[in-house]
């Protein structure tokens, strides 16, 4: 089993090029609306390499490299790093070389693909500390594993992403009873890196047609990410700033789940449909492919079981060094009730640089929501990067 990339460690990664510094509905065919981003190299010191992007992009780039690595963190950096910020900026043997590998990589793109990102740290390293050289058979003659996360798959020119869609919605309820969810509260648990895997209170409010917020009750302090229709924010003792403004594609990813907890605009949020098959835990599923032409988000892809439902959503973050993706995946369908609707009761999102699973233990629909609930939250007052209560 892989080593656990816990959020503490994960914090650690910035000093791969930057330490901590001491303070610091969109229209579907474009991208959620921009918001003033926190950049890199405002929010860290001692960046050398990745300047001048969005904290939330930087992070997803450090998850990349952790992915690729097939480790945690602390490869890179001085085991001191998770409990002591100031190790942070210790420049170590292989965050020197990290730097050089960024470099090489951008000098392969821009002479060979045009400044594509066509190859990344996952290009060669597949998810081990160093690239092989030899050939193996057992990949040459072996079964190679089904791999159904893929932003380019052979299209079915038979199937129609409009009767897979109409499936699904059907599946859960029918669009007429959808479009009567108005709103819903979920209550339950909360479980994931950041917390040890201990399971802590969550709530989920939603308001149609595309407003989201939850709130982790963590031991430390609340998180919170909340999605308004158009712009989005993260506060809670495990973010890099106070008050973190969602941006690109970590803001496309919270329109996402929104999206999903109210799917009757799926259909309507993506202009160009493509359909394909693939393998989940061997069983059949059917991909559903959205995107939008001259738009910056890359692909999303849907996920239908053979009953309809949706099973999961894969989407990728394009960052400087690679795209990033985050999976989340539904289960535990159950009928909300008074509407004839089903709805996911668990859902398990994975990032590169942490996972966590909610679970509702009870879910309402056409409840009243106050709309202070999608606002912009109020900044965290707590610990920044502090390691996790499991490792405290």
């Amino acid at each position: 089993m892989r080593r656990q990339v816990f959020w503490a460690t994960v914090m650690a990664l910035t000093g791969a090029l930057g330490a901590l510094s001491a303070g610091a509905q969109a229209p579907a065919a474009q991208a959620p609306a921009a918001q003033t981003a926190l950049l890199s190299d405002q929010v860290l010191k001692n960046i050398q390499v990745l300047k001048g992007i969005p904290i939330d992009t930087f992070f997803e780039s450090m998850g990349l490299f952790a992915s690729s690595m097939g480790g945690d963190c602390t490869y890179c950096h001085s085991k001191d790093a998770v409990f002591n910020r100031d190790a942070f900026a210790v420049a170590t043997p292989r965050i020197q070389r990290a730097r050089q590998m960024i470099v090489m990589m951008n000098t392969i793109n821009k002479t060979y693909f045009a400044g594509q990102t066509k190859v990344t740290c996952f290009t060669c390293h597949r998810a081990a500390y160093s690239p092989e050289t030899a050939p193996r058979f057992t990949l040459q003659y072996g079964t190679p594993p089904e791999e159904p996360n893929m932003i380019n798959f052979v299209d079915d020119p038979r199937a129609d992403a409009g009767k897979v869609l109409d499936k699904y919605l059907q599946a859960i309820g029918g669009a007429g009873r959808l479009q009567k969810i108005a709103s819903f509260t979920g209550k339950g648990t909360y479980a994931g890196f950041d917390t040890g895997f201990k399971e802590v209170p969550v709530e989920v409010v939603g308001k149609a047609p595309n407003q989201r917020t939850t709130i982790v009750h963590m031991d430390y302090g609340d998180n919170v990410r909340v999605y308004d229709g158009t712009n989005g924010w993260f506060a809670g003792p495990d973010a890099p700033v106070p008050l973190e403004p969602l941006t690109s594609g970590v803001l496309d990813a919270a329109r996402l789940e929104a999206l999903a907890a109210f799917p009757a605009g799926i259909k309507q949020a993506y202009s160009q449909w493509k359909v394909g098959s693939t393998i989940i835990d061997d069983k059949d599923v059917t991909i559903v492919q959205g995107s939008n032409p001259n738009s910056p988000l890359l692909p999303v892809n849907f996920y239908f079981n053979n009953d309809g439902l949706l099973v999961r959503i894969v989407r990728w973050n394009a960052t400087p060094v690679g795209p990033n993706p985050t999976q989340i995946d539904y289960d535990d369908y159950r009928e909300v009730a008074g509407t004839g609707v089903k709805m996911p009761h668990t859902w398990t999102i994975s990032l590169t640089y942490m996972q966590m699973t909610i679970k509702l233990d009870s879910l309402q629909a056409n409840v009243p929501v106050d709309a202070a609930k999608f606002a912009r939250p109020t900044p965290s007052e707590g610990p920044r990067f502090g390691p996790t209560p499991a490792a405290r």
